[in-house]
């Protein structure tokens, strides 16, 4: 079995935030961004990071690229501590952070590979020699040579990409690396993701996207607030949730409609996604979609509902994360505890 290649020991950070409430002093408070996090990603694997954002996903990253100091815990990347070898642990990694614009915007993309594979100590030589593969590669040609500053996001982020790979480092860390781009862009960029994994590189792989990790990863860990709650094979997570189905609703659905579809005996948990023009979607996990069918539709009818389309669907990862949370992969974790302390008066 392969070895570990970067292992986090009981990862915790902290971040002091400071709030206002109207006539008061500030007042700090403490936000938890990630939980004693323990984690072992195995050499040759590809091993997806999957979560809503605000869960702790570029915070781990962060730390485990030598970015941040944990707050307690430990991890090791390539054998290297992260807090006591930090040049080893960068001369073993290319990056590429989510929202990092990490880019120099008054120099060419041709530029911006050259000077960070000079700072990586790539020879010269071996440094164009790179650079060249790498627009072929991406198929940069049509504006490698064009400042950043005139680029769209999408040929930010394909650059980006090419960045963290100027080093030809053993592991690669990427970051919601798809997240600007086009549809073509974005397949194209994990078709060449497999690829690299194929000729030995490890990938750690973040994303909310659930498509993505199902594609991509061996394994997955599902986080959440700050936590890991879940971790195995796509497979494996999929099968944990045992014999429960879950049927897709569409429509419009008033609240009371929600809480009476809660109610039904049989009905293990409802996620609502909110759509365009007062529509939504239903995913209502349960032990029998055949079964269930007619009640579930008895729930829904009448009352101001107005049901669209109704199908069982298969099982996917954000099944998974339904089943653990309540809540859909779409919703913003940070905009959830906001309200959440809210509501409790915090």
């Amino acid at each position: 079995m392969a070895e570990p290649i970067i292992r986090a020991e009981g990862l915790s950070k902290t971040f002091l935030s400071k709030e206002r409430k109207k006539g008061e002093k500030k007042r700090k408070k403490e936000v938890h961004a990630l939980k004693s996090v323990d984690l072992e990603v195995l050499d040759g694997e590809v091993f997806g990071l999957l979560g809503p954002n605000g869960a702790g996903k570029t915070t781990l990253i962060k730390i485990l690229t030598t970015l941040l100091l944990p707050t307690g815990g430990s991890a090791w990347v390539n054998g290297y501590s992260i807090t006591k070898e930090e040049d080893e642990v960068r001369a073993s990694i290319g990056c590429m952070l989510m929202g990092d614009r990490g880019l120099y915007w008054k120099l060419t993309g041709r530029e911006n590979l050259d000077y960070f594979g000079a700072l990586y100590h790539v020879p010269r030589p071996d440094r164009a020699k790179q650079i060249e593969h790498l627009i072929a590669l991406l198929k940069l040609d049509d504006f490698i040579d064009r400042t950043v500053e005139t680029y769209s996001s999408g040929q930010r982020m394909i650059v980006a990409f090419a960045k963290s790979l100027v080093n030809d480092a053993p592991i690669l860390f990427l970051d919601e690396p798809t997240v600007t781009m086009d549809v073509p862009t974005a397949r194209e960029l994990r078709r060449i993701v497999k690829d690299l994994n194929d000729h030995g590189k490890t990938i750690l792989y973040t994303t909310h996207l659930m498509h993505e990790a199902e594609e991509l990863c061996d394994r997955v860990a599902i986080i959440d607030h700050g936590e890991i709650i879940a971790l195995g094979t796509p497979r494996e997570l999929k099968d944990s949730l045992g014999h429960e189905d879950v049927v897709s609703l569409e429509g419009i659905f008033p609240d009371a409609t929600v809480s009476r579809l809660r109610a039904v005996p049989g009905v293990l948990e409802v996620a609502v996604s909110a759509e365009d023009d007062g529509r939504s979607k239903l995913d209502v996990m349960v032990e029998n979609s055949r079964a269930m069918l007619p009640r579930i539709i008895e729930a829904v009818t009448g009352q101001g509902s107005t049901v669209e389309e109704i199908r069982p669907k298969e099982i996917t990862l954000e099944d998974v994360f339904v089943a653990k949370t309540g809540r859909t992969l779409a919703v913003d974790t940070r905009v959830v505890g906001e309200k959440a302390v809210r509501g409790r008066g915090g």
